[in-house]
């Protein structure tokens, strides 16, 4: 293919892209499946990295995040960015609307979005082409954050027009991002983000824009900050330029004749707005004559022709009863407030987390005391502040133990981590959600025992360690509700079975901290035995390859347990084996393979081999198969529908190879 068949390839595949890229991220309709899409993200993939002039800054493929940014250059509005006046209540808005009349007459109409709770943004055009996004700053000057809005997928990087057009916009972090985005801090012990706003703003702000992609963001763009590029005579059609575009605005929008309308409007947004998928914190209502907006003009920050009417704080005053502690999944203890019972955003709440020891040291939080409890986000509780002027002097200051309150096991504080954590293997607190974990298909494996047995078996007490599963009876299976003879007959066979497994399987599903499926496998191939990992030192297994620090420190913190010792002889009393069975890895320095002392990562759907057939082979040659592509990977083995990992590979220049090749080299 020479370079102009190449570009005429590259522009369809890029013209193909970006319209189901727009399907599926502005309209919200899907128009092809996901292995299209991939197929021909990874043939222009290609093809760019074959003819490296033909890519250009629209392309699809520069929204997985590029270089990391040393900091952020300050970017100065042609136009500036106006805050808007806040209208609190009803007679806030009907005053809004007196001034208007008073300046237009009667013959005027308003435009109603929704105000989402995000960071305001400019995004430039030029010709059509996406060449600089920022922030508002302080109206006037803001940062460039241009290649972190490209990690986002509705924003396009090339119009349908090539017109020269500045237009402004709000990022967000829609909730289910949020809450995902939270429950991996929460995991990692890390400060959790407060609100979506919050999360969106330090999600931009971010010096490495892969950070931002990870954070799945979106946008909504309400206006146009240069309306005499285009002729258009209104707000509203100025929006509907925007959709026509490829711009993704906000469709609960509406047409208002009066004020009357508006106040519908807005009362009917407060009862809907937790139905939403992102949140929002008002109603933005504006003129829609761009001549009558012009007639009204403007005050040193903010259009006379707008207002944002801002949703009634939800925030109410009770009382702190008393702070319970709690114990999660991953030992983490969790301080959380119990609460006066008091309704907020419509509901009753009786608790409140408290995140840790350093938040209530840093509100100065007393049990007992008067405080300020708001929904953040309007959906997690939280208490904002005390109020230090109404005690009494009968409140009490609160410590974190030194000691867990479920099992009296003291308690630890990970380098670099805030959060305390038990790491009691038999943790009351912790053994229901180790014991789903243990059974799970990539530990144990033992069908039938799902979480709502395993939930019911720890509430009746039959169970309260993993060794306890290998001593339930068949009458006490019986007697469990909807168990009947052959359902007990098959989990009793599954749990005897499990006993044969690999010594790999049973440390994934001890759950031990930072040690996962991988590294699990990595360790009892070293080690092969239990009792052997049991006596590893942290010198011993930061040497093996793929063994950090923090693994090692938390292995051996693991084995230096009375608890620890004692489940695992009670698992080689009931017969669970301790050994690893597979076969041992060739070390690099014994192979004479091409595989040998080399990363290797499997991605796309092999014809002749399992995906595990595949790792065992190429492990049994001294490689190293791993789960994600890197620097380090020296070779990718991509089967049909490769992905990213393909797509990473050929970014990084690391060779690829197809399945008929990998057979080749491991049949010589």
């Amino acid at each position: 293919m020479d370079l102009q068949m190449a570009e005429l390839k590259i522009n369809e595949i890029k013209s193909l892209l970006n319209q189901y890229g727009y399907d599926y991220y502005v309209l919200d309709k899907p128009s092809v499946p996901d292995a299209e899409y991939d197929k021909l993200m990874n043939e222009l993939l290609e093809l760019e990295e074959k003819f490296p002039a033909l890519k250009t800054s629209d392309s699809p493929t520069v929204r997985v995040g590029g270089a990391i940014l040393d900091l952020f250059e300050k970017v100065e509005h042609r136009t500036p960015m106006l805050s808007l006046g806040n209208a609190f209540n009803e007679q806030d808005l009907r005053d809004f609307d007196r001034k208007i009349r008073q300046t237009v007459g009667e013959d005027f109409s308003y435009v109603c979005e929704l105000k989402i709770d995000g960071l305001a943004v400019s995004l430039r055009y030029e010709d059509g082409l996406f060449v600089q996004g920022a922030t508002r700053g302080d109206g006037s000057i803001g940062e460039d954050i241009t290649a972190n809005l490209k990690t986002i997928h509705s924003v396009p990087l090339r119009l349908r027009e090539t017109v020269s057009i500045e237009v402004r916009g709000e990022a967000y972090m829609p909730k289910r991002s949020f809450e995902l985005l939270n429950k991996v801090r929460e995991e990692r012990g890390e400060e959790l983000f407060a609100n979506p706003r919050n999360a969106a703003a330090g999600s931009l702000r971010q010096l490495d824009p892969k950070i931002a992609a990870s954070r799945k963001l979106d946008v909504f763009l309400y206006g146009i900050g240069n309306p005499e590029a285009i002729e258009v005579g209104a707000h509203s059609e100025g929006l509907h330029y925007l959709d026509h575009l490829g711009f993704k605005t906000n469709k609960e929008r509406q047409t208002c004749a009066t004020i009357e309308e508006v106040l519908e409007y807005v009362n009917g947004w407060v009862e809907k707005r937790p139905n939403l998928p992102y949140e929002i914190d008002g109603i933005v209502i504006k003129v829609d004559s761009l001549e009558q907006q012009a007639v009204l003009g403007t005050t040193a920050k903010s259009p006379r022709w707008a207002i944002a009417y801002k949703f009634p704080a939800e925030e109410v005053v009770t009382t702190l009863l008393d702070i319970e502690l709690s114990v999660g999944r991953t030992g983490v203890i969790t301080p959380t407030a119990l609460l006066e019972p008091v309704k907020v955003a419509g509901t009753t709440v009786q608790r409140s987390s408290l995140h840790n020891e350093d938040l209530i040291r840093e509100k100065d939080i007393k049990i007992g005391d008067k405080v300020v409890v708001k929904k953040a986000g309007d959906i997690i509780p939280e208490v904002v502040n005390v109020l230090a002027d109404q005690r009494t002097g009968n409140e009490v200051d609160f410590h974190m133990p030194t000691h867990c309150p479920e099992c009296e096991s003291e308690l630890i504080r990970l380098e670099g981590e805030v959060a305390l954590r038990c790491i009691n293997p038999k943790c009351p607190a912790q053994i229901r959600e180790g014991l789903i974990h243990f059974v799970s298909r990539n530990a144990m494996n033992i069908d039938g025992l799902g979480e709502k047995v395993i939930s019911q078996l720890f509430a009746e007490k039959l169970i309260t360690d993993v060794a306890d599963i290998y001593k339930l009876t068949r009458e006490q299976l019986l007697a469990l509700e909807r168990m009947g003879e052959k359902s007990v007959t098959n989990l009793l066979k599954a749990i005897e079975a499990s006993k044969a497994n690999s010594l790999d399987k049973l440390l994934f599903g001890l759950g031990i901290r930072h040690v996962g499926a991988k590294a699990a496998k990595t360790l009892a191939q070293q080690f092969h035995s239990m009792g052997q990992l049991a006596q590893a030192s942290k010198e011993e297994l930061v040497a093996v390859d793929e063994i950090g620090d923090k693994m090692a420190d938390s292995i051996v913190s693991f084995f230096e347990q009375d608890e620890a010792q004692d489940l695992i002889q009670e698992l080689v009393t009931v017969g669970v084996n301790m050994e690893y069975k597979g076969a041992r890895p060739v070390s690099a320095e014994e192979s004479d393979s091409v595989f040998a002392g080399k990363t290797v990562v499997l991605t796309g759907k092999l014809e002749q081999l399992s995906r595990n057939e595949a790792k065992e082979r190429i492990e049994a040659l001294g490689g190293n198969v791993a789960g994600s592509v890197s620097k380090k990977t020296h070779l990718v083995i991509a089967g049909e529908d490769a992905g990213s990992k393909l797509a990473k590979a050929q970014e990084l220049g690391i060779e690829v190879w197809d399945e008929e090749k990998l057979l080749v080299e491991l049949n010589k």
